[in-house]
């Protein structure tokens, strides 16, 4: 029981890396010279544009940042609700609460994902100014471990579902 408490712990922290990492990290869409995501828009490394209401299709990136900062808001909060729960809960009794708070930050990833997905190509072409070199780009590592850490989320709250108190 030990080991499965263990590997349900490092499991939801491992999805909280994830989260962060693809929230803050600037690879969503990377070429040989520029990388940008849903904050900035890097060319040669050095020079570096913070992306504001100055873009056509602000509001679109904004939807994708403030869905991704809950996603990892609502892990991080999931897992302290596990680590009550823990404590709390009768044996026998399953983590619910838990798991409706992960499979919701699971919904957010995938929403912020999903949003990207279909408008990068709108975002990019509204802003060419911007955007001049990133037609030979692809989907960076962030944009990638975001849908891994959905799929981990998912997992995750599946699993709490699932799982019941013993001694």
């Amino acid at each position: 029981m030990l080991v499965l408490l263990a590997f349900i712990i490092a499991f939801h922290i491992t999805s909280a890396a994830l989260l962060f990492i693809a929230t803050i990290d600037n690879a969503w869409w990377v070429g040989d010279e520029f990388f940008a995501d849903v904050w900035r828009i890097c060319t040669n490394n050095t020079n570096c544009t913070v992306i504001n209401d100055s873009f056509q299709e602000y509001s679109t990136l904004q939807a994708v940042q403030a869905t991704m900062i809950l996603s990892t808001i609502l892990c991080c909060i999931a897992f302290f609700i596990f680590v009550l729960q823990l404590f709390r809960l009768k044996q026998g009794e399953r983590f619910v609460l838990t798991s409706i708070i992960q499979l919701m930050a699971c919904l957010c990833v995938m929403i912020a994902a999903s949003i990207y997905t279909d408008r990068r190509e709108d975002i990019h072409e509204k802003n060419m100014q911007f955007y001049y070199m990133t037609k030979d780009g692809s989907y960076g590592y962030s944009y990638i471990l975001a849908w891994v850490a959905f799929a981990c989320t998912f997992v995750s709250g599946m699993m709490y579902l699932i799982l019941r108190k013993r001694k």
